[in-house]
This record gives C-alpha cells, structure tokens and sequence, in this order.
C-alpha cells in the first residue's frame, strides 16, 4: 500500500513542510480569519471615506442652507441634511476624521507611555515596581469622568482637552500588560547573556525584551482604540468633547436625538458608522489576539 520514492541524498532529511518564522505564522493565522479580516477590510474603507469622501463632495459641512432644512436622503444628499441645511455625509465622514484622530493618538500616546512605565516595573521588580505600581493604582482609582470635568475647568472643551484626560490614566491597562510580558521574559536566556555581556537596562527592555512582547502589546492596542473613539463621542454627545460648528459623530447624535422620531436618518448614520468602526476594531482584536496565542494553533 505505499509506494516508495526515489532515494536523493539531499532530500532524505528533508520536512516537507516550509519552515515559517513566527510572524509569518501569525499572519496566515491572521489571514485565515475571516471575521478578523472582515473587521480590517471594514477598518481600512472607513478610513479612506473619511478622508476622501469630504475632498471630493460637492457639498460643505460648514455651510448652511435654510431651505434645505432636514431633507430626507436622497441624490444630492446621500445622507439627508439636518436642521440647519448642512449636508449629513460630508458631516458623517469629517465626524469620522474627528474620532479616528482622537482614537489613533491616544492609543499612541498609551502605547508610548505604557511601554516605557511598565518596562521599568516589570524589570526592576522589589520596592521600584511595589512604588510605580500603586501610584498607577491610584490613577486608576479616579473617576475617570471626574478627571475630564476638572480639566474642563482649565481647558476649553476641545479635541486637545479629550486627548489629556484619555492620557492621563488610558495607559496603565498597557503599563500592567507590559509589566507582565516583561516580568516574565526577563529571566530569559538571551536576556542574562546580554546582561552578562554588559548590556545597560534600558538596551535590554527595548532591545530584546520589549520586541518579544509585542505581541500582546498590539492586541492591547488595537482594543484601545476603539474605547477611546467611544469615549470621544460620549463626551461629545454630553457636550464635553468638541463643540458645533465642528462634526463629530458624537455631536450629530446629540443634535440628531432631539428630533429622532421626526427624522431617523440623523441619527441613523453617525450611530451605524460608530457603531460599525468599534465592531471592525474589536474583531480585528480578537483575530490578532486568537493569533498571536500559540494555544489556539492546530
């Protein structure tokens, strides 16, 4: 029942199988996803109308035309218009520019500031990670409403006042993942061998320990920024976050709620596209997550 093969001296201890490199095996696990690649192929089109939909739209989301006050969808405005006139689907996209922006730098801002904090709990360990680790506990303590109001007070609402209060304690869930990975990592061969051939502390975090946690780190990452477009838009939509003239879907929905039984479609549409990027960002997540995992590998 078998059939022997032809004996070649180069091929006798040969695997059949090609060899793959770790993330070469994380991306056709990715790849083989498709909720996962759903998720980014939505991620990837709502980016590209957000930003060239407003460039190449005949209408202005700043202007107002009163004759044209809450128009249903149609031709000329594909997303209706609401009460002063302004065209819905330019302001839907410009609110998606607003919101990708706000996600985008805060999950770089906790990236950046969780990697370098969690870095030095994790590697340091004893009374260094014992003091770091409870003033990020007290951070994580505040309310995080209560924070945005107290900056209220200073700052204008804006998109910069958004940005601080999402920062000031959006990086300790990275700062205590990476504490984690590196707490684990440290004691590793590779890592004693650099440190025994003199290697400093901080080449040995960001040198070979930080590239072997990036894994988990970018599964972080990509929750993070779906939480932070949601937050934008729920203090947006309590009158916290940007103010109108400019679009945010926050805002929309908020000027669209007064009179939602009247005309649906403006609340309809920034609602469904805020909706709809949060679930491409959260299943591109857990595909990223399901990938990196080695124990989910069949």
């Amino acid at each position: 029942m078998f059939k022997p093969t032809d004996r070649i001296p180069g091929n006798l201890e040969k695997i059949e199988r090609n060899r793959l490199t770790a993330w070469q095996d994380i991306r056709l696990r990715l790849l083989s996803n498709k909720l996962a690649m759903t998720g980014l192929w939505i991620m990837v089109v709502v980016i590209l109308f957000a930003v060239l939909a407003p460039l190449f739209s005949a209408n202005n989301h700043f202007t107002n035309d009163l004759v044209n006050t809450n128009q249903a969808p149609s031709v000329k405005h594909w997303f209706g218009t609401d009460d002063l006139g302004r065209d819905l689907y330019v302001r839907t996209w410009k609110g998606a520019q607003v919101s990708l922006f706000v996600g985008v730098v805060a999950g770089l801002i906790d990236l950046f500031i969780g990697i370098i904090y969690g870095g030095i709990m994790g590697y340091y360990g004893g009374k260094v990670d014992e003091f770091m680790n409870r003033f990020a506990e007290i951070l994580y303590a505040i309310p995080y409403l209560l924070v945005v109001i107290l900056l209220l007070v200073v700052m204008e609402p804006s998109l910069l006042t958004i940005i601080v209060a999402m920062s000031i304690t959006g990086w300790i869930n990275m700062a205590w993942i990476v504490r984690g990975q590196i707490m684990q990592l440290k004691n590793q061969e590779y890592a004693l061998a650099s440190k025994a051939l003199g290697a400093g502390p901080m080449r040995i975090i960001f040198r070979h320990l930080i590239p072997n946690a990036m894994g988990p780190i970018l599964v972080t990452l990509t929750l993070t920024v779906p939480s932070a477009i949601f937050t934008e838009a729920f203090l947006s939509f309590l009158g916290l976050g940007v103010q109108s003239p400019v679009a945010s879907w926050g805002t929309m929905i908020n000027d669209g709620v007064k009179s939602m039984t009247l005309y649906p479609w403006r609340v309809f549409f920034p609602a469904f596209f805020l909706s709809l990027t949060m679930f491409a960002f959260n299943v591109f997540g857990d595909g990223l997550r399901d990938a990196f995992d080695p124990k989910l590998k069949s």
